[in-house]
């Protein structure tokens, strides 16, 4: 058994080399083969990026929004503690933290600027420490201080040691809205819509905003696995006394997910797409090359090859293209997606313009994830239309007559 297929490789290696083959033929075979690498090296790429995208809403992005948040109808949360116990009892939630958010307007002369306000509490472990100075985290402790964002601080004119005035609606009635100056302690350098939406104030400050003697507006928590958010926001909403909003990731930036997924699922039709046009000139190559080695056929079967040692042989001639298209492209798709970071910023520098808009997307810049198993599922769909490919050819060629073939 062995000894056939060898037999059939060296065959299939003959007629795909063989120097009597016309240029146009040669030109098919290699094209077929180009294409196949093309379209593994723009998917590899394409999956890379996406996982790239992926792994910043997972590992960056979602650390500064809240997996599950638990938000008062009005004023504060009644029974705060209570939250708090329940989600640092449940076995599926990492940290709880108290917030106040609001929503202000900054004022820098006759600018208006909208901002989110968050109230934290910088005793506790927070996110967003980690993408300011140690200095300005101290220093937020300070009653009337706020840390801004790098875009929204180069929007206003202001830099550390300036003042800005936060003006916030009355939470009731027709009341004047308020208007508090506040000390800008620190800029912080997150990236994306982030940068330019967001400011950072203590619990204290954020409550004198907007008008509260004591308590919290929302309690945060983080959990272990993302996607069980909206299960363990129920889990624990539900035995809840307060009346609440109960939200969680999904729902306030899950679209972000679901766009990744849905772009991985428009990129795998399209390389399949492209990888069956490569592989129709596979069957085209195969085709040609079946007429051209008539005479070849019909000599190989009157020295003792039966049919199904030439459909082996074409078989074997087609996977040759397809598999150098799949070696090369997943080559070239991962080289090309290790390269791409540092050549998209080459590019950015000598075009003095960003691709992706930081006010615009929650990234300023191209990540890239390259994973085995995508390179693997990706040369593994390729090489099994290439074979594909070649039955059609390959059973042509088995039938091709002995006595007609000899005499042509």
């Amino acid at each position: 058994m062995l000894a056939q297929w060898r037999l059939a490789w060296l065959l299939a290696r003959r007629f795909r080399r063989g120097r009597e083959r016309s240029r146009f033929l040669s030109f098919i075979s290699a094209s077929s083969t180009f294409g196949i690498a093309l379209g593994c090296m723009v998917f590899i790429v394409g999956l890379s990026v996406m996982n790239g995208f992926g792994q910043v809403l997972e590992e960056r992005f979602l650390k500064l929004v809240p997996h599950v948040e638990f938000r008062a109808v009005e004023g504060a949360l009644q029974y705060p503690e209570m939250i708090l116990d329940l989600a640092h009892q449940h076995p599926e939630v990492k940290a709880a933290r108290a917030s106040i958010k609001t929503q202000a307007l900054v004022q820098q002369g006759r600018e208006f600027i909208g901002v989110q306000v968050n109230g934290i509490d910088p005793r506790q472990s927070q996110a967003i420490a980690d993408y300011m100075s140690t200095t300005a985290w101290q220093q937020l402790a300070s009653d009337n201080t706020v840390v801004l964002g790098r875009g929204l601080a180069t929007q206003l004119g202001v830099d550390k040691g300036d003042s800005v005035r936060l003006v916030v609606a009355a939470e009731r009635g027709f009341q004047a809205p308020k208007r508090v100056s506040l000390k800008v302690v620190g800029i912080f350098r997150f990236g994306g819509q982030v940068d330019h939406q967001m400011a950072y104030v203590n619990l204290a400050t954020a409550r004198n905003l907007i008008g509260l003697d004591d308590g919290y507006t929302g309690i945060e928590l983080e959990v272990t696995d993302l996607f069980a958010a909206e299960r363990i926001a129920n889990e624990i909403g539900y035995q809840l006394r307060d009346y609440v909003y109960l939200d969680h990731w999904m729902r306030a930036q899950g679209h972000l997910y679901r766009d990744i997924q849905m772009v991985r699922m428009v990129m795998f039709l399209v390389l399949v797409l492209v990888l069956a046009v490569a592989c129709f000139n596979i069957v085209s190559t195969l085709v040609m090359t079946v007429q051209e080695k008539r005479r070849h056929i019909g000599i190989l079967r009157t020295m003792g090859l039966r049919r199904g040692g030439l459909v082996k042989v074409f078989m074997l001639q087609g996977l040759q293209n397809g598999a150098v298209g799949v070696v090369l492209g997943a080559l070239a798709g991962v080289a090309l997606s290790l390269g791409l970071p540092s050549f998209l910023q080459l590019l950015e520098a000598m075009s003095g313009s960003s691709i992706l808009a930081s006010d615009v997307y929650f990234v300023d810049s191209i990540p890239v994830l390259i994973q085995l198993s995508d390179v693997v599922l990706v040369a593994a769909v390729a090489f099994l239309m290439s074979l594909v490919a070649t039955l059609y050819p390959a059973w042509q060629a088995s039938r091709v007559e002995v006595v007609a073939a000899i005499s042509a």
